[in-house]
């Protein structure tokens, strides 16, 4: 199940309608990117209205983690806005990163998520979270 960051026309989040106004704002500046936003990127972006302290833009990027309306990617130090508005996902979340045009796309996979559960069953590892990061070349930049 694979979702790209590319295209969020229409793209309403369920959960959305009780954030804060700086969650709300930080989703919005998320949502309309083309691609990745560090928090200080956000932070530029919405200076004009009324954001003035990372503080701000960390704390709306926590709660929009949490909700799953948000995503970190660890590699980029940097956020993007869910790409599935129906997800909300706790488990296995994958992406692929194109190291020619920085598009990001987001998915899912139960295999890959089953066969690393029975890993950490049999270890005795306890997951709390799972992100895992593809970075390679897009159809459009391989073909390019």
């Amino acid at each position: 199940m694979a979702h790209s960051h590319d295209d969020h026309s229409g793209h309403n989040h369920v959960w959305a309608d009780d954030l804060t106004k700086n969650q709300g704002l930080v989703l919005g500046a998320l949502t309309h990117s083309d691609g990745p936003l560090s928090a200080y990127d956000i932070l530029d972006k919405l200076r004009g209205d009324g954001l003035r302290a990372p503080l701000q833009v960390y704390r709306a990027l926590d709660k929009l983690v949490e909700r799953g309306l948000a995503h970190r990617l660890e590699s980029l130090n940097a956020f993007v806005a869910c790409a599935d508005e129906h997800c909300h996902r706790s488990g296995l979340i994958a992406f692929a990163i194109c190291e020619g045009c920085g598009k990001v796309d987001e998915f899912a996979d139960a295999v890959i998520e089953e066969r690393l559960g029975d890993w950490a069953g049999q270890k005795g590892f306890k997951v709390e979270r799972t992100t895992m990061e593809i970075r390679g070349r897009c159809a459009e930049c391989v073909a390019a």
